[in-house]
This record gives C-alpha cells, sequence and structure tokens, in this order.
C-alpha cells in the first residue's frame, strides 16, 4: 500500500491506496488561518503543517498499518526558512505572498530571465533584505513538501521537475551575483525519486512507522498530472481550490512568454502552464463579504444556477492578490464591471463563478495562440465535484470536461509516483494511465456559445482598459 500525502494551501490531505489503484481510506484537516497586515502577504506555520500531517497518520495508519512508502506532495513555490535543528524561523511565505516585487525585479536582472515575485528566488531574497538576522541564521530553505521530507528521513532536498523549470527555482551563478549563500539551498532531486527511509524522532513525530521508503512527490500540481492522466498531448488539466493551476500536455515544445513552458514529468512531452491565482479564494472573499459567511457553498451554488448565463451583464475580474500567467501583472485588482441597480448579490455571485472559468479561457487561448492545442479539459480539486461549477467552465471554454472519479487527484498522482518508485509499473506514464478513471464528459452547452464568446471578449477588452489604473490604485496611501 502508498500513503500519499499533500500539503495544500488551506488543507493537508492524505490516502491510503491498494495496488489498484483504490483509495482505502482518506483524512484532510484544514489549516488555520493567519491574519497579515500587509494585503499583498501570504503565509502558514509550518508547525500546523506537521500537525495536521500527524493528525491525518494517526487516523490512516492507526498505528498498525504498514505502508510500502510514504509519498509527499505540497503547494509552491512556497519557501521556508530553517536554522540548523530544522525549527521554523519565519512563517513559510506561500506562492501567493507577492511583498516580492523588487526582489523579483533584482532576480530577473541576475537571471536574464522573467522571475515571478511568488517563485522561490525572491522570497529567498527578500528575506535576507529585510531580515538579515534570520537570514544568517537559516541554513536551509525548503520548499513546502520538502520540510516534512526533511523531517522524517533526515534528506535535505529540493524536487526540481527537469532542466527548463531553472526560473522557478534558483542557479548557483544567480545565487551569486544576489549575494546569496548557496549552501542554504538544498541540492535537486527528480520528481519520484525515492530520498531515504523513515527515521528518528522527526518519523515518531508524524505518526510514521520507521524504515518505510520516502518518496519526493514534488510540487503538487506534479502529482496531480499524474492524478489525472494529463499525461498524452491534447489534455489539459485544471487543478480548482484556492487558486486555479491549467497544465497541457503539448506536443510540441512552446516558448511563449505569457506562459510557463517547460518539460512534462513525461517525456518527451512539454508542460504548458498558466494560473488563476483566486478562483476558490475570491468565491471565498465573495461569501464573506456579501453573505458574511454564514451561506454554505451548496448553498452558493444553487443561487449561481438560478441566475441566467452572463449574469445579467455583468462581469468580474478576479485578480483579487494580482495574477500570473499569461498576465504577469502584480498590481492587477478585481472588479465588477456593469454594476447596475438592477444588480444584486445572486448576479454578483454569479458573476465571480464564471470569472473564474473566464480566466482558465483566457489561459487556454493563449495556449492555442502559442501553438498547443488543447482538446479536453480534466477538472480535479474540490471544486469539481460541482456540476454548477463544472458546467459553466464547459460552457464557457467551449470544452469537454473529464472528472476524475477520485476527486483528489494530488494524493493518487502520489500514489501513481510511490507505485512507479516502488518498480510495480515500467513508468509514471503507465501507472498514471492504469490506475486513473474518468467520469463520462461533460460537453458544452452550444446555445451558450454566443453569450459565452461575447462576454470572454469584454473580459479581456475590461482588463487591458483598467490595467493602467491598477498600479495607481496599488500605490496610494
Amino acid at each position: 500500500m502508498i500513503l500519499a500525502l499533500d500539503l495544500g494551501t488551506t488543507r493537508v490531505k492524505g490516502g491510503l491506496f491498494n495496488p489498484r489503484g483504490e483509495c482505502l481510506a482518506t483524512g484532510s484537516v484544514d489549516l488555520p488561518h493567519r491574519d497579515e497586515p500587509d494585503p499583498l502577504a501570504s503565509t502558514v506555520d509550518a508547525l500546523d503543517w506537521i500537525a495536521a500531517v500527524r493528525t491525518i497518520d494517526d487516523i490512516l495508519l492507526a498505528g498498525r498499518i504498514r505502508p510500502d512508502c510514504v509519498v509527499f506532495s505540497g503547494n509552491g513555490p512556497t519557501l521556508l526558512p530553517v536554522d540548523a535543528s530544522d525549527r521554523p524561523l519565519f512563517p513559510a511565505l506561500t506562492w501567493m505572498d507577492r511583498r516580492t516585487v523588487a526582489e523579483a525585479g533584482l532576480a530577473s536582472e541576475a537571471a536574464g530571465a522573467r522571475i515571478d515575485p511568488s517563485f522561490y528566488l525572491p522570497k529567498a531574497l527578500w528575506l535576507a533584505r529585510h531580515h538579515p538576522g534570520l537570514y544568517e541564521r537559516t541554513t536551509a530553505f525548503y520548499a513546502c513538501p520538502e520540510y516534512l521530507i526533511r523531517l522524517v528521513s533526515g534528506a535535505s532536498v529540493t524536487v526540481f521537475p527537469a532542466q527548463g523549470y531553472e526560473a522557478l527555482y534558483w542557479q548557483e551563478d544567480w545565487l551569486r551575483a544576489l549575494g546569496l549563500d548557496a549552501a542554504k539551498f538544498p541540492s535537486f532531486v527528480a520528481p519520484g525519486a525515492i530520498v531515504g527511509k523513515t527515521v528518528g524522532q522527526g518519523a515518531a513525530e508524524l505518526a510514521l512507522p520507521l524504515g518505510i521508503p520516502v518518496v519526493a512527490g514534488g510540487p503538487d500540481f506534479l502529482a496531480a498530472l499524474a492524478g489525472t492522466a494529463t499525461t498524452r498531448p491534447g489534455r489539459a488539466c485544471d487543478r480548482a481550490g484556492t487558486s486555479e493551476g491549467i497544465n497541457l500536455c503539448s506536443a510540441a515544445e512552446i516558448k511563449d512568454s505569457r506562459l510557463l513552458c517547460m518539460p512534462h514529468i513525461i517525456r518527451p512531452w512539454t508542460n504548458v502552464s498558466g494560473s488563476v491565482s483566486t478562483s476558490g479564494k475570491a468565491l471565498e472573499w465573495f461569501r464573506c463579504a456579501a453573505y458574511q459567511g454564514e451561506v454554505g457553498y451548496e448553498e452558493l451554488l444553487v443561487e449561481a444556477a438560478r441566475v441566467e448565463a452572463g449574469a445579467k451583464g455583468l462581469l468580474f475580474l478576479p485578480y483579487l492578490a494580482g495574477e500570473r500567467a499569461p498576465l504577469w501583472d502584480a498590481s492587477a485588482r478585481g472588479a465588477f464591471v456593469g454594476l447596475t441597480l438592477a444588480h444584486g448579490r445572486p448576479e454578483m455571485l454569479r458573476a465571480v463563478f464564471e470569472a473564474t472559468a473566464l480566466a482558465v479561457r483566457d489561459v487556454l487561448e493563449v495556449m492555442e495562440e502559442a501553438g498547443a492545442p488543447v482538446e479536453e479539459l480534466r477538472v480535479t480539486g474540490k471544486p469539481g465535484s460541482s456540476e454548477v461549477w463544472n458546467r459553466i467552465k464547459a460552457d464557457v471554454t467551449g470544452l469537454p470536461l473529464r472528472v476524475p472519479r477520485f476527486g483528489e487527484s494530488e494524493l493518487l498522482g502520489g500514489a501513481c509516483m510511490g507505485f512507479a518508485a516502488l518498480g510495480r509499473y515500467g513508468s509514471l506514464a503507465e501507472a498514471a494511465e492504469d490506475l486513473v478513471a474518468l467520469g463520462p464528459p461533460i460537453e458544452p452547452d452550444p446555445a451558450s456559445k454566443g453569450r459565452y464568446d461575447e462576454l470572454f471578449g469584454i473580459y479581456r477588452e475590461s482588463y487591458r482598459a483598467l490595467k493602467p489604473l491598477f498600479p495607481r490604485l496599488a500605490n496610494l496611501p
């Protein structure tokens, strides 16, 4: 059996899988919310990761089950500084933290490439510049799942998918140019590598048996590609949750600065990706702002479904924390466009749901423009269980949607990595094709095509029209 653990932005989850890819048991723990005075800041207490994993392992293993291996995956780019005793020195800066705009500019100059504020290198540089004493005490910077790997195995690693991902991570000459100590940055290993076995107090603290292999699953988007079998050209995966990560398997080697274009986890394909920084987060924001958090998500879905497509001419831009690919605009802000006296909470709610789908379509159309055709969209994550939201996405994108029967694709992808690492399959692609089961396709409704095509054009034009105003708003005292 494989124990797969995934550290999300707001939730830690785990699953125990048998050799047929069936999940025998699952568990999840919500992470406490951290309030930050800076609206661009987003952090998590790494001790909450430990407590959550320990709780899940206690439930799934119950002190009696000994899995064949444990696989760790997690959100990113999220960076944590630790001291010589592996104790966190500062809250982990999550991928949503965008305080590092100035540092991203310096990193981009050093690298000769675009480095986004959400990436690892600007975060490390920000800590060095703003907290120099803390930086000096830092012995290692760990990505999210790699910190747990360090605790349970003693291995000091960073999961590096392949050559071509350097901008997301770092290179030694970039570190030197920025005055950063390369010794603080762990060595790279490939995703799916067995990096050691569970040992000592760390394994006991996380309620893991001693002596089982530890597999480095790496970034959660890689696990989700395996867990949705987005392993053949034309298949795209929409990882829906707090944010939205869209990854396409492409036969062509795409080079387009609007997108992240890097080697796929399955060779020789290319992984072409874009993102929506606040999708589920935007819905949570609206639920709290408009409903005081007193209405559940199922009720919101029912209310949104009652409103006609197009929300009576109301549009929402979901850029509540800036935006990454394909806009790369840290100053982007959210906006309702087209508000009238005829609009109320139901129409605004519908517009927030549609905004996610419009932003996903924006990413997919840029992929098509770059020469990477998209044939099918596979949706995973908690929102993927919503028929209403999936229907909106199918109609807005005009693509058939497929939903894996097991909705926690990061966990299933981790299981695929575990079985491949143990030699049960000849490759990760073989494991994914065999173990991932999909529900029937959700076909787009032709009757909504004209309305959503027009709305999408207005969506793109609205961002372009408002873009010059966003930096001015961001810089207001």
